[in-house]
């Protein structure tokens, strides 16, 4: 009863709602990724991983993502006195998550030490971290791509890289040499090109040495308050890469004038931003007029993030679908109960684990640096996992949206962030048209790509029909630009069964052979929650999100 009014019932006592998701442990919660981890080889992480699992899921940790999020960055274009600063101000909480990062080698951990399985080990915790927050990851993920194009230019290794292998976060606007740790971004893109990037227009010319002025502007300049960037830009010899540092060596702001931070859809904690240069310093990477295959080794890596990032988003959709499905009763019984729910649930989570399979396998391709075969099928399994699991990502958080309904589309939960992020990661880095002719290029470029690809497939022939089925027509398919999208999608799916076959429990593999590779699923854009009626429901969520 209301306590001023005793013939009034109660209007807001607050039942059958679900309590935060929070203070649980997102790692030991996680079978599949626990699975992954060992089979990929970082078995030796495992209890390291639990405490990350932990501290991930506390209520402090989401509290930062929360308030970086709701405080985006601004810009500082000018000081008090009118002189430019060009730099971008963040909330205290965006800070914190940046040093948890680089704290735990996020940033180049793989690098700085590169023992056996480092790279599967980082690709853990970058999708378990993923499940929090993902504009962070944005330096994070360049920092960590930008060492192996600049490792094997002999100056710019000795002087940057210990900054970079360090494990400090140093949030102050100074000089790199002043610092005790740096990030690193990068600038692609221009109005008039987009993924075209040989239609830049920036110039740079030689000044002296590797050195050289940079004249023209980045349309999308990622991360810009980092301590330096890798660029394109037209020289004498064509276009060509180089090191742009924020600050000169002698210690003056370098021409880089942010014209304004995007207003993003999401990604709300990063700051992306347009840029001028204004007779910017900057010094050659590679040689003159190798500038793509320079900077496209940094995006090889980011692919690798993009996958692996949308991973995690996935994971956390699903994990935010279960719990609240635990919790919520509807027409006489929670909804874990309710058959229908039970399909769609089911369904997410295989999505879920068939994402996380395909993006440690292919992080381990990432750690067998000196194996021919490994780089092969690195070539191709990069843009296929960065296709096919981005593209899947946005469905995958709409679905789980709509299992929590309106709690799920408000911005006081997690849903709504992590819906707006998913498109970003198939945007970024080449969007899906892109990642599919990369796939083209490597098989005329490279045809033992083909023969290491099916190897990878022909590892789990013999399993089940309906993938030895998918698998012929995949190999019949002729590559052609009109068809890249369904051989790219179907490349992606073959490799996540060919790992679900082999490792995963059978009814996981049933699942998704019935769903995914059969002849008469429409799986190029069926919903979710359309499993077989056979399908073992009750241990395929158990899986996903034990009790206990």
């Amino acid at each position: 009863m209301h306590p001023s009014h005793p013939l009034l019932p109660a209007t807001h006592e607050v039942v059958n709602q679900a309590p935060p998701l929070e203070n649980t442990n997102l790692y030991l919660r996680n079978r599949a990724l626990q699975e992954g981890l060992k089979r990929e080889g970082a078995g030796a992480a495992h209890d390291w991983m639990a405490e990350r699992g932990a501290e991930l899921g506390s209520a402090q940790m989401l509290e930062w993502a929360a308030q970086a999020n709701r405080n985006p960055p601004q810009p500082k274009l000018f000081d008090a006195a009118g002189h430019r600063r060009d730099e971008v101000e963040f909330h205290p909480a965006y800070h914190e998550l940046m040093a948890y990062l680089k704290r735990h080698g996020a940033s180049a951990g793989p690098w700085a030490d590169p023992v056996s399985g480092a790279h599967v080990k980082r690709a853990a915790f970058y999708m378990l971290y993923a499940e929090v927050e993902d504009g962070t990851l944005c330096p994070t993920t360049m920092t960590y791509a930008v060492v192996p194009a600049i490792a094997r230019d002999r100056p710019l290794a000795a002087e940057w890289l210990p900054r970079i292998y360090s494990l400090e976060y140093d949030r102050r606007f100074i000089p790199a040499a002043q610092k005790n740790g740096v990030t690193l971004g990068m600038g692609m893109t221009e109005k008039q090109g987009g993924s075209d990037v040989r239609a830049n227009t920036t110039r740079a010319e030689p000044v002296g040495g590797r050195e050289y002025s940079v004249v023209g502007h980045k349309w999308f300049f990622s991360a810009p308050m980092c301590d330096a960037f890798l660029i394109l830009a037209h020289a004498p010899g064509g276009l060509s890469c180089f090191f742009l540092p924020r600050w000169t060596p002698d210690g003056k702001l370098n021409e880089i004038r942010i014209q304004r931070l995007k207003d993003k859809l999401g990604d709300r904690s990063n700051a992306g931003s347009e840029v001028e240069f204004w007779g910017a310093r900057a010094w050659l990477v590679g040689e003159e007029g190798r500038g793509v295959p320079t900077i496209l080794e940094m995006g090889t890596y980011c692919r690798l993030d993009c996958a692996l990032g949308t991973s995690g988003l996935m994971r956390a959709s699903l994990s935010h679908a279960m719990h609240h499905a635990r919790y919520r009763a509807a027409f006489g019984k929670l909804l874990i109960d309710q058959p229908l729910m039970r399909n769609v649930l089911a369904d997410l989570a295989i999505e879920s684990e068939a994402a996380s399979a395909l993006s440690l396998r292919l992080a381990r391709a990432f750690d067998a640096q000196k194996d021919e075969a490994e780089a092969l099928l690195r070539r191709v399994l990069t843009p296929a996992a960065k296709y096919w699991i981005c593209k899947r990502g946005p469905a995958v958080a709409a679905e789980a949206m709509e299992v929590l309904g309106g709690n799920g589309y408000v911005e006081e939960g997690m849903l709504a962030r992590i819906y707006r992020q998913m498109p970003l990661n198939s945007i970024w880095e080449g969007s899906g048209n892109i990642m599919c002719l990369d796939i083209l290029r490597a098989f005329g470029k490279h045809p033992r790509c083909l023969e290491v690809l099916a190897a990878e497939m022909d590892s789990a022939l013999g399993r089940d029909a309906r993938y030895d089925r998918f698998v012929a027509r995949l190999k019949d398919e002729k590559p052609a630009e009109a068809k890249a999208r369904l051989i790219t999608q179907s490349i992606a799916l073959a490799v996540q069964g060919a790992l679900l076959l082999r490792f995963a429990p059978g009814f996981v593999a049933e699942a998704f052979c019935a769903s995914r590779l059969a002849a008469d699923t429409p799986y190029g854009g069926g919903a979710f929650g359309n499993l077989p009626a056979s399908t073992d429901f009750g241990a395929l969520l158990e899986r996903a999100w034990p009790a206990h």
